[in-house]
């Protein structure tokens, strides 16, 4: 399977303004500790899949003592990745690799985490990636994942606009939806936190932002009409979560410690 890179790096730097440097997802570093809260990870082996420029995996070494494989499907993230990692000196650490869409390479019950931020919400056989993502785990070992997410019934226009301006893959789920694929794959002790309170009121902030103080620098980085449309898209952002059709939630799910438990 054929992938096309999505993420440019004018629309990197655009999401650096907006996010923080070197993170993809909402909240930064509160993002990555929603998704390990609990967890004690020093020592521990965790991979992350889609781990985009590397600094959420950069703050599980750093912070959480972590040993992390990140894994992403564009190289040019990658390669950002390997220099986050240098740049924080933690080689000895993290390590990272491009692969293709498909099964994982690698080894059963290699990792004792696995950390998905927003990259489940852009695969559309959800399943298979949950019941690979079970095979790679070792026993008593932990899914945790971020996503974007829907409420039950069709998606709006306003939604199918919003998917033509970002130009990014979305396949939405609702929670429940997510929940029972958890299952399926084998998981136990699945639970799901939607966070999408705290994000309603963060995006609207975040487009007053970007149609007013960082207007200039966005127009700068992706030219006149890119940026334009870079703001209408944020504008839709914010007014799809503000309607409750955009969703932010937090899953997790434990494999079994032992087979028939």
């Amino acid at each position: 399977m054929e992938h096309n890179d999505e993420y440019t790096a004018a629309m990197l730097a655009a999401m650096d303004l907006i996010w923080g440097e070197g993170f993809m997802a909402p909240g930064g570093e509160g993002n990555v500790e929603q998704m390990v809260s609990g967890l004690d990870l020093r020592g521990r082996k965790v991979l992350d899949i889609g781990c985009g420029q590397g600094l959420p995996a950069c703050i599980l070494a750093r912070k959480h003592g972590a040993t992390v494989v990140g894994t992403d499907l564009e190289a040019h993230l990658v390669q950002r990745a390997q220099l986050w990692a240098e740049q924080e000196g933690l080689q000895e650490q993290l390590s990272f690799r491009q692969v293709a869409p498909g099964p994982l390479s690698f080894d059963d019950e290699s990792f004792d985490l696995i950390v998905i931020s927003g990259a489940l919400t852009q695969i559309a056989d959800k399943l298979a990636m949950l019941r690979e993502c079970f095979r790679v785990l070792k026993p008593g070992g932990s899914l945790s994942c971020y996503d974007w997410m829907k409420p039950a019934g069709p998606l709006s226009a306003a939604m199918h606009r919003w998917f033509a301006l970002e130009g990014l893959t979305y396949e939405l789920r609702t929670p429940e939806d997510q929940a029972e694929l958890f299952l399926q794959a084998g998981f136990l002790d699945v639970t799901w936190r939607d966070k999408s309170a705290w994000y309603r009121r963060e995006a609207a902030l975040e487009f007053a932002r970007l149609d007013g103080e960082l207007r200039p620098r966005l127009l700068a980085l992706l030219g006149l009409e890119e940026g334009e449309q870079f703001i209408e898209s944020w504008r839709l952002l914010a007014q799809l979560c503000e309607a409750g059709e955009l969703l932010q939630v937090y899953t997790r799910g434990k494999k079994p410690a032992a087979l028939g438990l």
